[in-house]
């Protein structure tokens, strides 16, 4: 549609300049102008042959009320008064049934509008708390187990396949394996954004299925490969995932995330304005803030799905070396194509469609010889 189009070409107005196409995006914009501009003249046809009916009608119906009942007037079918007062009757009867049929257009209209709006309404999330669900629970350790996993998308074949791995409280576990192996599928089965079936997934001994949601998902901090920010500003980015937060609190968040120089130099510091998803900083800063946000939750399981892809060695060795601290006794998961991010990990999960093929510490998988050590060399 022409809304889709303007939307897609401003947030995608970078690529479509590296590629030189405004050319053919502004062809294909004049193009959906045109087809709204035809729809809107057949629109506009229709309205002017029948808005002029509905008033000729009437107009006919008056002429003709005229000629008949004067007849009947003169023969003394009825009197004048009669007459007279049917004619004003009919009068006020001719608007309000005009004012109808202008209803009835515009209820249409909107009755097709709203059928719209409630196929959104009415769905129901296809992932929520059971019947099963332990309302006891209100805190989580930490502890996370996959028993004898298999996944699979709707209608697609198994991306994940016999997955059993432990991951005891406080331990920091990278998933590493060459891209479309499932290591984000993974992760993302532990907060419940896919489901598993019964029984595959366990934090703390329970079921992530008996555990209630917002219990589940208010222990874990969840950073994504590709950051989504706000149009707000930083500090109410960072402070997102709680209720409030003092500047000691955000400070301390992004001191961690390594992003407090960089906020103390901006000229509004933590009150500057991010712009449509983070459009007005970099990349790594946009990762930064996100795992700051993750981080002000204070996460019993801190989940960092290849949340360095943007930032350099060296700020990534600095956030890694916090994040040791910060972390203590919680659970992390890392993801990550880089072995510099994952060598001090406490294990290491190599990954190859779908199956762990490799499991240990980095001196241990190097001596492997395996799909690791070819990662690292």
């Amino acid at each position: 549609t022409l809304n889709t189009k303007v939307q897609e070409n401003l947030s995608g107005v970078r690529v479509v300049k590296a590629y030189t196409l405004e050319a053919r995006e502004i062809d294909e914009f004049q193009r959906l102008n045109r087809e709204f501009v035809h729809r809107n003249r057949t629109q506009i046809r229709l309205i002017t042959f029948f808005f002029p009916l509905f008033r000729f009608l009437p107009g006919i119906g008056t002429i003709v009320l005229l000629w008949l009942g004067g007849i009947h007037v003169v023969e003394g079918k009825i009197t004048f008064g009669d007459f007279v007062s049917f004619n004003a009757y009919l009068m006020m009867l001719i608007r309000p049934m005009i004012t109808f049929g202008f209803v009835v257009n515009s209820f249409e209209r909107g009755a097709a509008s709203m059928e719209r709006i409630a196929t959104i309404l009415d769905v129901r999330p296809e992932i929520a708390d059971g019947e099963t669900a332990r309302r006891d629970i209100k805190t989580i350790e930490g502890d996370v187990a996959f028993k004898n996993l298999t996944f699979a998308y709707p209608g697609g074949p198994p991306v994940l396949k016999n997955i059993d791995l432990t991951i005891e409280r406080g331990m920091t576990v990278a998933i590493v394996g060459p891209t479309g192996s499932g290591k984000t599928t993974l992760v993302s089965l532990i907060p419940r954004i896919y489901q598993a079936e019964r029984g595959m997934v366990w934090v703390d001994g329970v079921d992530v299925q008996d555990i209630p949601l917002t219990v589940l998902r208010s222990h874990i901090g969840f950073v994504q490969q590709e950051p989504f920010l706000f149009s707000d500003t930083l500090r109410n980015n960072i402070a997102y995932g709680v209720e409030s937060a003092t500047d000691e609190e955000i400070k301390k968040a992004a001191y961690i995330a390594d992003l407090l120089d960089q906020v103390e130099e901006f000229p509004e510091g933590l009150d500057t304005h991010l712009g449509e998803r983070g459009v007005t900083i970099s990349g790594g800063q946009k990762q930064r803030t996100a795992l700051a946000r993750a981080i002000l939750v204070r996460p019993t399981i801190l989940i960092l799905d290849d949340a360095f892809a943007s930032v350099d060695t060296h700020t990534e060795d600095t956030i890694l070396a916090r994040l040791r601290t910060f972390m203590k006794d919680r659970t992390t998961i890392l993801i990550s194509h880089r072995i510099s991010t994952v060598k001090a990990a406490d294990l290491i999960v190599v990954l190859v469609d779908g199956e762990i093929v490799e499991r240990g510490t980095h001196e241990e998988l190097l001596a492997l010889d395996g799909v690791y050590a070819s990662i690292h060399e």
